[in-house]
C-alpha cells in the first residue's frame, strides 16, 4: 500500500463554484505510482466546500451559485450567527449541504472521473481568503 499526502493553499477565489481538478493533479504527481486506489480531497474550512460536477460548461457553475443563493438566502431573520456579516451563516449552511471532502477512484495512475466531471471549490463567502485543502492518495 502506498500513501501520499499533501496540504496546499488555494489562492483566494471570489464567491462561486471554481474548477480545481488541475490544481489537485499538479499538487500530487505521485498519483502516477498508484495502479488502483482512492484520492480524498478535504477542505479545512466551514464556509467553503467541495463537490464534483460538470467540468466543461461554465454556466453550470453560475447556475449552482444562483440556485444556492436562492435556496440559502442572506439576512434570514432567524439567523443568530451574524457576527461576520450577512454571508457567514449562509456559507456555513451551504458548506454543510455540500461536503468538506470528495473521494475519487484512482485507476492506472489517473483519476477515474467521468468525461464531464471535475472537482469544484465551492466558495460561499464574498471574501473567503485562501483555502487549505488536504489531498490524500492511497492504493497499490
Amino acid at each position: 500500500m502506498k500513501i501520499f499526502q499533501k496540504e496546499i493553499a488555494l489562492k483566494p477565489h471570489k464567491r462561486g463554484f471554481h474548477l480545481i481538478t488541475d490544481l489537485i493533479l499538479e499538487a500530487i504527481p505521485e498519483l502516477s505510482q498508484i495502479n488502483v486506489g482512492q484520492l480524498q480531497v478535504f477542505i479545512k474550512h466551514t464556509s467553503a466546500s467541495l463537490t464534483i460536477n460538470e467540468n466543461a460548461d461554465s454556466t453550470v457553475r453560475l447556475d449552482f451559485e444562483s440556485h444556492f443563493n436562492k435556496m440559502v438566502p442572506e439576512n434570514a431573520p432567524y439567523y443568530k450567527h451574524t457576527y461576520e456579516g450577512p454571508d457567514d451563516m449562509p456559507a456555513h449552511i451551504k458548506a454543510s449541504l455540500l461536503s468538506s471532502s470528495v473521494e475519487i477512484p484512482i485507476t492506472k495512475g489517473q483519476l477515474n472521473l467521468g468525461i464531464w466531471q471535475g472537482v469544484y471549490l465551492c466558495e460561499h463567502r464574498d471574501y473567503g481568503g485562501s483555502r487549505a485543502i488536504v489531498i490524500t492518495a492511497f492504493g497499490v
